[in-house]
């Protein structure tokens, strides 16, 4: 990102808690968090409503039961990637009064999107939020007129204003004025299952110069569910990534520091390197804890795919991957 902490410090310092109304302050709370994110500004809108693809108060005609036609107003609008309304409500964070209103709010960006002409189609994104206090994500990637779940999940899509310190945060928001479906879900697992794949094709190719297509695969398996457990919190996180970093320059080590990572994962116990408590794991996977010894070159292969986001991947690839890989 091209903003600094000290920018998202100075602008949370601003606009947080700020007590005027929506009106007054949801447009320049929205333009100066794009100066932030270090995206494109609205634009300002056109009287042909099809030429408007980024502004604020984009209209939208809404068919009533009884054939009218009432008029409502995006408060900012992005083609194909987000509809956003805003709120300034003045209430109690988490409370009940708040929460309504937050609802109510999702309610009326989803009214406003089922709405829009056919031809515009539906932006993966729905936004809610109360200016200088949060920001609430839904997705909907699928842009079928299916309901818009929260995103990434349900326990953390309402961001408070200070998680724009965090550049993580800052870097998803600017993905979603920019780039939103590379938030998909399904595009990233796509996109990490054939780099883990390639990594792991030169890697088996090399091996199996040296050891048979069975103790590689068995290899590459111990390999993957250790990467996997690391991502997703079964062990501690990038423990095996960060030994696989500290093992390059030291090629010698690697069988035994591993075979001694993948001897307590079996059995379960306290790990002097890490000083963490290794969880144990059933299943026999790592029954036989032997690692194979490998080169500086190979160790760096194992690296690239242990870098790799393995929440991304479901446990049910394993099989495809190692199949491809070998």
């Amino acid at each position: 990102m091209a903003e600094t902490d000290t920018q998202a410090d100075d602008f949370i310092s601003r606009w947080q808690d700020k007590d005027g109304t929506e009106q007054s302050n949801l447009q320049l709370f929205l333009t100066e968090l794009c100066e932030l994110l270090a995206v494109d500004k609205p634009v300002p809108a056109a009287a042909d409503n099809t030429e408007n693809a980024y502004v604020f108060e984009r209209r939208v005609d809404m068919a009533q039961y009884d054939g009218q036609v009432n008029r409502g107003f995006i408060d900012l609008y992005r083609r194909d990637c987000f509809v956003l309304e805003g709120k300034q409500s003045n209430k109690k964070l988490d409370s009940g009064g708040w929460n309504k209103a937050m609802l109510r709010a999702y309610e009326q960006a989803d009214a406003y999107i089922r709405a829009m002409p056919v031809e515009e189609g539906k932006p993966p994104f729905l936004i809610v939020t109360d200016v200088g206090r949060s920001i609430e994500l839904f997705s909907e990637f699928s842009r079928s007129g299916s309901t818009y779940i929260p995103f990434p999940d349900s326990s953390s899509h309402r961001l408070k204003l200070e998680a724009l310190r965090y550049p993580e945060t800052r870097a998803m928001l600017a993905a979603i004025w920019a780039d939103p479906e590379s938030l998909d879900p399904s595009k990233r697992s796509a996109k990490v299952t054939r780099a883990i794949a390639n990594h792991l094709a030169g890697l088996a190719k090399s091996l199996e110069k040296f050891h048979s297509a069975e103790v590689v695969g068995t290899f590459l398996m111990r390999c993957l569910f250790t990467m996997f457990a690391e991502d997703v919190g079964l062990l501690p996180k990038d423990s095996f990534t960060d030994l696989l970093e500290r093992l390059h320059d030291k090629p010698e080590s690697f069988a035994p520091a591993v075979q001694h990572l993948w001897t307590l994962m079996n059995a379960g116990g306290y790990d002097g390197v890490t000083m963490e408590q290794i969880k144990r794991f059933n299943g026999g996977l790592f029954a036989d804890a032997s690692a194979l010894k490998l080169s500086r070159g190979q160790i760096q292969m194992l690296y690239q795919a242990a870098r790799s986001d393995w929440q991304y991947v479901e446990p049910a690839i394993f099989g495809t991957l190692l199949e491809r890989a070998l």
